[in-house]
């Protein structure tokens, strides 16, 4: 279930342009993932780098991460992102009451 700090949080961590180009090779990977090598190779991000824009993914909720004997492979976690989209359309088109009054304090 999203709320709304775990929205800021995950919206957050989004804001910042390698971690959405890191979020987004992630999500075209699918359920496969990547190791921290394999997305270093397609980012051009140093591994110590990397490693601190993991670390905000897996923090926000939108990475998950699997040891597999040596290596570490990071997916996308598409119930979360699933649940950030339904958060954020939830109310979509419901429309909005508006107080005359407050049209008139605004002029």
């Amino acid at each position: 279930m999203i709320n709304d700090d775990n929205a800021v949080k995950a919206l957050s961590a989004l804001g910042h342009d390698v971690r959405l180009h890191l979020f987004r090779l992630l999500v075209r990977a699918g359920d496969g993932g990547l190791n921290v090598g394999q997305i270093g190779t397609h980012l051009g991000v140093p591994p110590s780098t990397l490693a601190h824009h993991l670390s905000a993914l897996v923090d926000a909720g939108l990475v998950r991460q699997e040891r597999q004997g040596r290596q570490i492979v990071n997916r996308a976690d598409y119930g979360r992102i699933d649940a950030l989209v339904g958060f954020l359309t939830d109310e979509c088109c419901c429309g909005v009451a508006i107080d005359p009054a407050a049209d008139n304090d605004a002029a």
